[in-house]
């Protein structure tokens, strides 16, 4: 045997012991941290950047003079449905990948495609080119939630694991008021055309996506996934490198880790042994899972797309200043992760999960029943959506870090990548298409409907995280769920 670093190595039996997961975790917060949060959490606020122009330019599109010939609801359900069928298949294909090929590659990779297809959607000339490259757009964003979310789990150190995941998770409503605002000044014809001002909103997209893959590229490998694929001397090498940087900036030598992990590295693990593992060893956090994905995505994908058109119809209010109230609530969205963050970590995992799910419900069926009795008005609507999705923001953030640090690590981004397409399936497909059609129809009772079935599904699986969510508060990854190619006696 051979030692190197923190890592011993053995020719004979072709296994590897290892601190790095140890020397990760028991890092400081440096500016090292904060480069990997830059690189990697930007890409939320793309995608509600995306998310939010598409629900606020719907009734634009609509219109005479856009240049496309369709109407609200085909956009914000065929549209919306097939941006969400493309990030559930970006999620699977690229998932797949990210476990084969490595963390970096495949954020650099999705990030190209969300470019590429962004810009032609703002050259969308009929409504089947628009419709193809909202699905080749959601196609990169999905490949992006598999392979950021595995990434930031694996290089940011437990302590802070929880707080920063659901922050950057949260980030995407940042892009949202970003959307929403944008959407006022482009859908100004005063300003601009009405066929060149929405082409304009997903060419921002573009610029500020370049800004992001400049950064991204410093962005390294997770040394997690070097170790397990036959790369232990670079892990250890650039774990090394980051603890000279951390020490020169904290001024102070680092402690020594506190444990190892031996492993047997492998190049991929098939679908097979994945569906096994994630099913037959751990049915319980399959279960929570899938509850988890299901709720969030039904609730967001369903009533978020929608809004604008809830708005005009049942508020009278014009479709050029709908992002107004639209950046509102967006900004209540960052506001719960980035408020409620920290209590992951210190109170945690389950009574906070299971927390933030049933109360947005409660709240959720609360702004049902007022609508339905019409004693809401614009801004009252407004205020309640504010506070329902305060608490569903940090819940469903909380529903990416639960499947990204509950199972081990060879499956990590299939795991990620399978429950946000199931989950989002169920809820974002046909929760857009059935929502347009209940919004669209112009009767109160039919929206009440669709924020009935968005609450009840928040309340049911906070109640399945009361029961089955894993206190993996300020644990390694290695901890919560061994490696399967852990050695059982070190891991």
């Amino acid at each position: 045997m051979t030692e190197l670093g923190g890592r011993v190595g053995s020719r004979d039996t072709g296994t590897v012991t290892t601190r790095v997961p140890a020397r990760l975790d028991r890092l400081p917060w440096s500016r090292w941290h904060w480069m990997i949060v830059v690189g990697l959490g930007t890409v939320w606020i793309l995608d509600g950047l995306e998310v939010t122009i598409v629900g606020n330019i719907a009734g634009r599109l609509s219109e005479d003079g856009s240049g496309l010939s369709v109407t609200d609801a085909q956009v914000t359900g065929v549209a919306a449905a097939l941006y969400v069928a493309g990030a559930c298949s970006g999620a699977l294909v690229f998932g797949r990948l990210t476990d084969l090929f490595g963390r970096k590659r495949l954020f650099l990779v999705t990030l190209a495609l969300y470019l590429a297809a962004t810009a032609l959607t703002a050259l969308s000339f009929s409504p089947w080119w628009f419709f193809l490259f909202r699905f080749l757009t959601g196609f990169g964003i999905g490949g992006e939630y598999a392979a950021i979310n595995s990434a930031i789990d694996e290089l940011i150190p437990s302590k802070y694991r929880g707080r920063v995941d659901l922050i950057i998770n949260g980030s995407f409503w940042l892009g949202a008021v970003a959307g929403a605002l944008l959407s006022v000044v482009a859908l100004d014809t005063d300003v601009f055309p009405a066929w060149l001002g929405w082409r304009l909103t997903f060419a921002l997209g573009v610029v500020l996506g370049l800004v992001i893959l400049l950064v991204r590229r410093h962005v390294p490998e997770s040394p997690r996934w070097m170790f397990m694929h036959g790369k232990a001397r670079e892990a250890e090498e650039l774990v090394g490198e980051v603890e000279r940087q951390v020490e020169a900036e904290k001024g102070v030598p680092l402690p020594e880790p506190d444990e190892a992990i031996t492993v047997t590295p492998h190049r991929s693990i098939g679908f097979g042994l994945i569906a096994r593992t994630v099913f037959r060893s751990y049915p319980r956090r399959a279960v929570l899972s899938l509850s988890l994905f299901v709720g969030q995505a039904f609730l967001y994908n369903a009533i978020t797309f929608g809004f604008g058109t809830i708005l005009i119809r049942f508020f009278d209010v014009s479709s050029g200043v709908t992002g107004y109230y639209f950046a509102v609530i967006a900004f209540g969205n960052f506001l719960g992760p980035l408020v409620l963050g920290r209590f992951f970590d210190t109170v945690g995992r389950r009574p906070m999960i299971a927390g933030t799910y049933v109360l947005s419900g409660l709240l959720l069926f609360a702004t049902a029943w007022l609508f339905g009795a019409g004693r809401l008005t614009a801004l009252t609507m407004t205020a309640c959506w504010c506070a329902v999705l305060f608490f569903a923001s940090a819940g469903a953030s909380s529903a990416y870090l639960t499947v990204s640090e509950i199972f081990p690590m060879e499956t990590r981004a299939m795991a990620i990548a399978f429950f946000y397409a199931i989950g989002t399936a169920a809820g974002g497909i046909s929760g857009p298409l059935v929502f347009a059609d209940l919004t669209s129809s112009g009767v109160r009772a039919d929206t009440v409907v669709a924020f009935c079935v968005g609450a009840a599904l928040m309340v049911a699986a906070g109640v399945v995280a009361a029961f089955f969510a894993v206190a993996a508060e300020g644990r390694s990854l290695e901890r919560i769920a061994a490696p399967l190619s852990a050695r059982s006696d070190t891991a």
